[in-house]
């Protein structure tokens, strides 16, 4: 009877300890794993906001050396990248018609002076002629009618004489328009600096009867560059003058160059109904690196908190699963909520936000520190807690 009992019992314990295993088994099974999440270090740094643009570079002055006159090139002095001097010849147009203007206008001078010599002595002749013939009258030696003519020829001669002097006077305008005409074939450098069009060849017959021809664009100092960016109408509000810029050329994209806004221009400018402004930015070019024409793109810091307490803004947008909306408000300032990982535990800590970069934003207010521990998203099921990667920092100057 005792060796029945004892394999009764011994059945008895074996089924217990099936039943504990297949519920432990579905225990284990059906628990729910505690959440594991992805978190980034609370630390301190730069926070800047800034503006996207395109645009491109221009010197900051250039000047268009144009023809007052028409005729064929004879002569060139300067070619693309000739360094120039104030007044310096860059090009002759054929000076041979405008010669042959000046000198008969010339000619036309010199009779109209011959001419008033010639009216001068007629004036002495009729003045004695006059004078004689009033003497005779006054003696009844002569007739009133002979003493009239005589004052008449005396006054035509002496009005003769103030016509011959006009005349004289307009030859020589004539004349010196002429020989600003002819002056004008010789085509100079208005200012010092560097030829970077040139728009003529020998040969080239220019013509300047309705506007005025653009032989050379001359740049004044290519040391001194802008880059004239089209910003839209949404950011303009946060370009402004004195702003700090960092840009990019596609010859030098390991290049960054720096410059300063030193001009928004009211202007709008207006492309398939899409409206920009030309905010100019100013660079030094000491190497030349930087050419007229080359398309840029910049960025026009907006706003700069420097060495501040910063969270990636991605823990701005994380809340746990279940707990409901975390955030208070997207504007500058307003109340946030963010998580913290404290103990292995998510813990909600209210926080003041001031700039947001989208990549790291101002905490201006809250219980955190650096050093702490903010959750910025949940690992994959069956993952472990981590640190995240802090993100990349925007660009600083």
């Amino acid at each position: 009877m005792s060796r029945r009992a004892n394999w009764k019992t011994i059945g008895v314990v074996a089924a217990i300890a099936a039943a504990a295993c297949a519920g432990g088994a579905w225990w284990l099974a059906h628990r729910t794993a505690p959440a594991r999440y992805v978190t980034a270090t609370v630390g301190r740094g730069d926070v800047v906001t800034t503006i996207s643009a395109s645009g491109s570079v221009n010197p900051v002055v250039t000047v268009q050396v144009g023809s007052y006159v028409s005729g064929p090139i004879q002569a060139l002095a300067c070619d693309y990248n000739t360094r120039v001097r104030k007044g310096q010849l860059c090009a002759r147009i054929d000076p041979a018609p405008y010669q042959v203007v000046v000198d008969e206008d010339r000619a036309s001078l010199v009779t109209a002076q011959a001419q008033i010599v010639k009216d001068q002595a007629n004036l002495a002749y009729t003045k004695l002629a006059h004078e004689r013939a009033d003497l005779l009258f006054k003696q009844d030696s002569g007739s009133k009618d002979a003493a009239d003519v005589a004052r008449s020829a005396y006054d035509q001669a002496a009005a003769q004489v103030k016509l011959d002097a006009a005349t004289i006077d307009q030859r020589a305008a004539t004349l010196k328009a002429a020989e600003i005409n002819l002056n004008y074939t010789n085509i100079a450098s208005p200012v010092d600096g560097t030829v970077v069009s040139r728009n003529v060849n020998v040969g080239q017959t220019v013509a300047a009867s309705f506007q005025t021809p653009t032989l050379f664009l001359i740049a004044t100092d290519l040391t001194k560059m802008q880059v004239d960016t089209n910003v839209s109408e949404s950011d303009i509000g946060g370009a402004a003058e004195g702003a700090e810029a960092t840009f990019t050329v596609d010859a030098f994209p390991q290049e960054v160059f720096h410059g300063v806004v030193t001009q928004v221009r009211q202007a709008p400018v207006s492309v398939q109904n899409v409206i920009t402004y030309d905010a100019v930015i100013t660079v030094a070019n000491p190497r030349l690196l930087l050419k007229p024409g080359m398309t840029a793109t910049a960025t026009i810091i907006k706003a700069r908190a420097q060495n501040v307490l910063r969270i990636p803004s991605q823990a701005l947008r994380f809340t746990p699963a279940g707990a409901g909306a975390g955030r208070h408000g997207a504007a500058k300032g307003a109340r946030h909520v963010v998580w913290v990982l404290r103990d292995g535990k998510a813990v909600a800590v209210r926080v003041t936000v001031g700039l947001d970069d989208d990549t790291f934003a101002e905490i201006k207010a809250s219980d955190l520190k650096p050093g702490d521990q903010v959750i910025t998203g949940e690992a994959p099921a069956g993952g472990t807690t981590r640190r995240g990667t802090a993100p990349t920092a925007a660009l600083r100057l």
